[in-house]
C-alpha cells in the first residue's frame, strides 16, 4: 500500500512540474499582468478561454498578433497586445498548450 501511495505522489509531481514551468513562463512573459488561471483580471481567465471552444491555432494567433472583440463583455473592449516577437513562437505554442490543458 505504501508503494502505491508513493507512486501516486511521484506521478502527480511529474504531471504538476510541467504545469508549474508553464505558469512560470507565463509570469516571465508578462501574461499575468492581465490574466490568471481561474479569475478575470483585465482579460479572461485562462480556464474560461480553455472551455470556450477556441482551438489551438486561434489561441496561438491571438497571443502572437493580439486581439480585440473576442471577449468584449469581459474586457470592456481592452485589446490584447501582440506578444510576438517579444515571446518566441515556440514559447507561444507552450503557452497555448498550457491554457488548453486547464
Amino acid at each position: 500500500m505504501k508503494r502505491i501511495i508513493s507512486a501516486a505522489v511521484m506521478a502527480s509531481a511529474l504531471i504538476a512540474a510541467p504545469a508549474m514551468a508553464d505558469l512560470d513562463l507565463a509570469k516571465k512573459s508578462g501574461c499575468l499582468a492581465c490574466h490568471s488561471v481561474d479569475k478575470k483580471v483585465v482579460g479572461p481567465a485562462w480556464k474560461d478561454v480553455a472551455s470556450s471552444g477556441a482551438d489551438r491555432a486561434r489561441i496561438i494567433a491571438t497571443i502572437s498578433k493580439g486581439g480585440k472583440g473576442n471577449w468584449t463583455a469581459v474586457t470592456g473592449g481592452v485589446p490584447m497586445p501582440p506578444y510576438s516577437p517579444r515571446v518566441s513562437d515556440a514559447n507561444i505554442e507552450i503557452l497555448a498548450d498550457f491554457i488548453l490543458g486547464l
